[in-house]
C-alpha cells in the first residue's frame, strides 16, 4: 500500500519513505485525478452536445465590476489570509505536517495575525483594482464548455462535504469519540453523501448558469462512474479501511485474478491497522492480521465496466435525463450486492439487516426505475430540443 507517495517512490526508486513527498497522500492524489478527469470529461461531453445542437451557448447579463471586484476581493483575502497563517506555522512543523496534512490545515494552529495581515493587503488590492471601473452594459455569449471548469470545483467540493458528512453518519460512534478528527479526516468518504448533496444544489447551480441541468446529469452520468472507480482506486491504494470482511476461503477455481484480488491483507495501510510488518522501513508498518475481500479494487473495476456501458450508449439515448437514470440503477445494484462483504453497521428493517448503503442503493435503483418510467412517458427527445434551439437561433 501507498499511504502517500512517498511509499510509491520507496518501492520504485529505492528513496526513503516519510519524505518531503509524504505531504502528498495517496487517497488525495487520487481526488485530484478524478477532478482533472472529470474536467476533461465533461468538456467533451459539453462540446459534443452543443455542435448537435442540444445545449445553446449561455447568455451573460452585464456586469457589475465593483460588486465583482468585492467578490473577488474577498476570496482572495480569504485565501491568503489562510495561507499567510498557515504557511510560517507548515515549515516550523513539517514533520507533524507530513504525517497529517489535513489536521494542520483544517486546525485553529498557525500565525493568525501575519495571515490576517496578507489577507487584508491582499483584500485591499482587488477591491482597488476594480472600484473605479463602470458598469458593463453589453450582452455577451458563452459556449456552455467554457463554465466546465466551474462546475466540477464547485460540484467537487459540494461532494466531498456530502460524502463526509454521510460518512460520520455512518460511523457516528466513532464520530462522537473524536468529532474534529471525524470531519476533517482524508479517508472514508462515502460516495452517497457526495451524490445526493449535489443532487439537491447542482441543479439550483447550473440553472442559474443558464444551462439546463437536464443535460448536465447526461453528461455527468459516465463522469460520476468514472470518479467512483478512481476514488475507490485511491482508497485500495492507501488502505484506508474501506475493505471487506475477513475472507480465510481458498480461491476459487473460476476466479481467475491474481490472488491478491481475491483476499488481501493490505501492507503499510494509511490506517496503521493490524499486526507489525517485520524489517519494515517508515512509519506505517502494518498489516492486517486476517486477509480481507478487497472490495475497493472489485468496486472500481465494476464502475469502469459501467462507464464503458454508458459511453457507448450515450449517443443512442434519445431522451434527455435518460443516461443520468440509467446510471443511478446500475450504481445501486452494484453497491447493493458489494455492500453484503464490506464492513458497515447493519440496522434491521423488516427482518433485513441491511448497511445505510444499501438502503440508499435500493433508493436509486427505485429512483432510477421511476425516472426511466417517467422519461419514457413524459420525457423531451433530444431532437426536441435541438429543434427548439435551432428556432431560437434563426429567430
Amino acid at each position: 500500500m501507498y499511504p502517500d507517495l512517498s511509499y510509491l517512490f520507496h518501492d520504485l526508486f529505492g528513496t526513503q519513505p516519510d519524505n518531503w513527498l509524504s505531504i502528498f497522500k495517496t487517497f488525495g492524489f487520487m481526488l485530484v485525478v478524478t477532478a482533472v478527469a472529470s474536467i476533461m470529461m465533461i468538456r467533451a461531453e459539453f462540446k459534443r452536445k452543443q455542435r448537435e445542437g442540444v445545449m445553446p451557448k449561455i447568455k451573460v447579463a452585464p456586469s457589475n465590476r465593483l460588486n465583482a471586484g468585492i467578490m473577488e476581493a474577498a476570496i482572495n483575502g480569504l485565501f491568503f489570509t489562510m495561507a499567510g497563517c498557515k504557511i510560517p506555522y507548515i515549515t516550523q512543523n513539517f514533520t507533524a505536517f507530513k504525517r497529517d496534512p489535513a489536521a494542520i490545515i483544517f486546525s485553529s494552529l498557525g500565525n493568525w495575525w501575519i495571515g490576517l495581515g496578507i489577507g487584508a493587503a491582499v483584500a485591499i488590492y482587488f477591491y482597488l483594482k476594480y472600484k473605479d471601473e463602470k458598469p458593463s452594459t453589453t450582452v455577451s455569449w458563452i459556449n456552455p464548455h467554457e463554465k466546465v471548469v466551474d462546475i466540477v470545483i464547485v460540484a467537487f467540493f459540494v461532494g466531498i462535504i456530502g460524502s463526509r458528512l454521510f460518512s460520520v453518519l455512518e460511523n457516528f460512534g466513532d464520530f462522537l469519540s473524536d468529532p474534529i478528527g471525524q470531519l476533517f479526516s482524508g479517508s472514508g468518504l462515502t460516495i452517497y453523501g457526495g451524490l445526493i448533496l449535489c443532487f439537491i444544489f447542482m441543479p439550483w447551480y447550473v440553472r442559474r448558469m443558464g444551462i439546463d441541468p437536464i443535460h448536465v446529469i447526461d453528461a455527468a452520468a459516465p463522469t460520476l462512474a468514472l470518479g467512483y472507480a478512481t476514488g475507490r482506486l485511491g482508497c485500495q491504494f492507501s488502505g484506508d479501511g474501506d475493505w471487506g470482511i475477513d475472507n480465510l476461503a481458498a480461491k476459487p477455481d473460476w476466479f481467475i485474478f491474481p490472488d491478491w484480488a481475491w483476499a488481501f491483507d493490505y501492507p503499510r495501510n494509511v490506517l496503521g491497522r493490524g499486526v507489525p510488518i517485520e524489517d519494515c522501513i517508515g512509519i506505517f508498518c502494518n498489516r492486517l492480521e486476517n486477509p480481507v475481500y478487497p472490495t475497493p479494487i472489485w468496486e472500481a473495476t465494476i464502475s469502469i465496466l459501467i462507464l464503458i456501458v454508458l459511453w457507448s450508449i450515450r449517443k443512442k439515448i434519445k431522451v434527455a435525463g435518460m443516461l443520468f437514470f440509467i446510471y443511478l440503477i446500475l450504481n445501486g445494484i452494484a453497491r447493493f450486492f458489494i455492500e453484503g462483504i464490506r464492513i458497515n453497521e447493519r440496522y434491521d428493517v423488516a427482518g433485513y439487516q441491511l448497511s445505510l448503503s444499501q438502503f440508499i442503493g435500493v433508493g436509486f435503483i427505485i429512483a432510477g426505475i421511476l425516472g426511466v418510467v417517467y422519461l419514457r412517458k413524459k420525457g423531451r427527445t433530444i431532437q426536441s430540443y435541438i429543434e427548439e434551439n435551432a428556432t431560437s437561433s434563426s429567430a
